[in-house]
């Protein structure tokens, strides 16, 4: 089987260490799209919480409602600045002695620093764990059917501008069923089950699932298609939660006080977020290369948000995830290096 890696294309990538395909990165997305694959995402970042005041310790430091996770789920965080800039997101997988938070790849050595500096007196014990568990991730409709078991993830309505309080409930607004499996954990999510397993028997795993294999190529193209942010790609030092749509997974905006938490209510409740993520089409007459990472975005002479992750998708062409002033209209023509590019509505 032809493997290429992703730094033998971008030696510079931050996702250097896994496939970027196995030689049809086509034929791949299709088996995403409507079958099931198998991505290999073990440059994830993963880092171990136990002790036995990690939930309420968790609570209260990210944006998520976490005081009351139980065992063998999971969910979605962010840490923030002070002024409410992302600063981190993760996944929280709860299995009743550990929370593990998977982010992404070079992300964890950040957000350990922020915690251990948070630590004070709490019984916690944060450490890296990524040496010990890789991330693998099954993607596609044939997911589910392999952990038939898992339920479907919940993720809770975004409440509008003025809401009550206490109309939210008092839980977290994401919620991943989980079990064990191999050693490790497998969690249900938007895409399809991710697997937590033991670094060194990954491979072991890998082989006994027998699922076909899919390159991360295939996988940002599933994702982009889906619209999901990802840390570092679709956000910059100024992205808030509304603006790059966490604020319905990883967000709980009726909980207590946590870092950031002032700019998070005042953009809701005023309805305005400064800037928003958005789909794009772009046309691939001028090129068929999609555009890097940060590449700007602009409309007539002015420039008006950066593309983050562009992909060329195995139905819908070239497309990409940007983030755009909040007042360019749905109708907008864009111009991206010498492409022209159309945000899609939906």
């Amino acid at each position: 089987m032809t493997v290429v890696m992703v730094e033998d294309l971008d030696p510079s990538s931050a996702d250097a260490g896994v496939a970027a395909h196995y030689g049809d990165p086509m034929r791949e997305q299709r088996t995403l799209a409507t079958a099931v694959g198998l991505v290999d995402r073990s440059n994830r970042d993963v880092l171990a919480v136990p002790g036995p005041e990690r939930a309420s310790w968790l609570h209260t430091l990210t944006t998520q409602h976490l005081s009351d996770l139980s065992e063998m789920s999971g969910s979605e965080l962010l840490v923030l600045s002070p002024h409410g800039h992302v600063e981190q997101h993760a996944f929280v997988t709860e299995d009743g002695t550990t929370a593990w938070l998977d982010t992404e790849p070079g992300a964890g050595a950040g957000l350990l620093k922020y915690l251990e500096m948070m630590r004070f007196f709490t019984q916690v014990e944060p450490r890296d764990a990524t040496s010990e568990i890789a991330v693998l991730s099954l993607v596609g409709p044939g997911a589910a059917d392999l952990f038939p078991d898992l339920a479907k993830p919940r993720v809770g309505e975004v409440p509008g501008p003025k809401f009550a309080a206490g109309s939210v409930p008092a839980q977290a607004t994401s919620l991943y069923s989980v079990r064990e499996f191999e050693g490790g954990l497998a969690r249900r999510v938007p895409l399809g089950v991710d697997l937590l397993v033991p670094r060194g028997s990954r491979h072991e795993v890998i082989e006994r699932l027998g699922v076909p294999l899919a390159g991360l190529w295939a996988y940002e193209a599933i994702r982009v298609e889906h619209r999901i942010p990802r840390l570092g790609w679709e956000t910059d030092h100024r992205t808030i939660p509304a603006e790059a749509a966490f604020i319905q997974n990883a967000v709980h905006l009726d909980k207590g006080c946590y870092r950031g938490q002032e700019t998070v209510a005042r953009v809701h409740h005023l309805g305005r977020p400064p800037r928003r993520l958005v789909l794009l089409h772009l046309d691939g007459i001028a090129t068929d290369q999609p555009p890097a990472q940060g590449t700007p975005v602009v409309s007539g002479d002015r420039e008006i948000g950066f593309v983050g992750t562009s992909v060329r998708h195995h139905e819908l062409g070239l497309i990409a995830l940007a983030v755009l002033k909040r007042n360019v209209a749905d109708d907008a023509t864009l111009k991206i290096g010498d492409s022209v590019a159309s945000i899609d509505p939906a």
